[in-house]
């Protein structure tokens, strides 16, 4: 659901950026009375995690594809939405400046979607719904799934209403069309999100919110991270992704091609020049690794000011 350049107006891209710089400012003081370094990793790892699954596309149906957006996992796994904000926020700003996934002018609304609307929709509904369920630790994985699913759809129905107020496609055309297409990829986020957390419950109790990471314990989700992407990356579906499909079927897609964005990225779509699939996995893996030393550094950032950390 990256937008490109080209599908948001200035006005919108103004507006969606101011918010978008708002939001993150705020997160960073809220994180900083909540978090510490002590959490560093686990900020660090779920970021360099989703940035590796983003890279997974699977099939949905119709020569769609989809991915994990990972709000409502990030959130989960950091354990509050702000840190949850930040985490994806790394994320998409990393994929628009390095790998140009996500355009540059856009990159305030894919961050105010993703990040915000996604974030903050998986977070709250996943506590309403594990307190319905009975507020128990084991039905966590199946509220955060089925939170996962529905943050989906907010956060692509948000993105058809930019585009709507861009005067890139009609109203009645396009929020049904991103709604639709965005349930199905919801099931597949649903089902990673709850297929994580139900690992994580039973495996790694110790990474989730409320624990004490097992910090000699590392190597099996930092071997996790490397293997989504450096080996799974390589077998991603190559259909459209849900907003690239909608684009195509509503005549829209060309505006993307019309723009000419100078800023360079050194890994566009995930390849070295020459390389073929082994500059997929090359980027992969740097990614993952950019991506973990810049959530790690902002948890150092956030740090409460005091000697000792609890």
């Amino acid at each position: 659901m990256h937008i490109p350049d080209g599908f948001v107006s200035v006005p919108v891209a103004t507006v969606t950026s101011a918010a978008t710089i708002g939001a993150i400012a705020l997160s960073l003081a809220r994180t900083r009375s909540t978090y510490g370094l002590k959490q560093g990793p686990i900020l660090g790892l779920t970021t360099a995690f989703i940035f590796a699954a983003q890279m997974v596309n699977f099939p949905v149906a119709g020569g769609t594809s989809g991915h994990l957006l990972g709000g409502t996992l990030a959130a989960v796994l950091t354990g509050n939405p702000w840190a949850g904000t930040l985490s994806i926020a790394t994320v998409l700003l990393i994929q628009a400046v390095l790998f140009a996934d996500g355009g540059i002018t856009a990159l305030g609304a894919n961050i105010l979607n993703m990040a915000v609307f996604g974030v903050w929709t998986g977070w709250i509904l996943t506590q309403v719904i594990q307190r319905l369920l009975g507020g128990s630790q084991r039905r966590l994985p199946l509220a955060a799934g089925i939170a996962a699913g529905l943050s989906v759809v907010v956060a692509a129905i948000a993105c058809a209403i930019e585009l709507v107020l861009s005067g890139t496609a009609a109203f009645q055309l396009a929020v049904p069309a991103m709604a639709g297409v965005h349930i199905l990829i919801g099931l597949g986020e649903g089902i990673i999100t709850a297929g994580v957390i139900g690992y994580l419950t039973k495996a790694r109790p110790d990474l989730l919110p409320g624990a004490k990471p097992r910090l000699e314990r590392w190597q099996g989700p930092v071997i996790g991270v490397l293997l989504v992407a450096g080996v799974l990356s390589l077998v991603a579906s190559s259909w459209p992704d849900g907003l690239e499909k909608v684009a195509e079927d509503l005549g829209f897609i060309r505006l993307a091609e019309e723009v000419r964005i100078t800023v360079p990225t050194p890994f566009a779509d995930y390849g070295i020049e020459g390389l073929g699939p082994l500059g997929t996995t090359i980027t992969g893996l740097l990614g993952s690794v950019i991506s973990f030393g810049a959530a790690f550094g902002i948890a150092k950032l956030v740090q409460p000011k005091r000697a000792e950390e609890s």
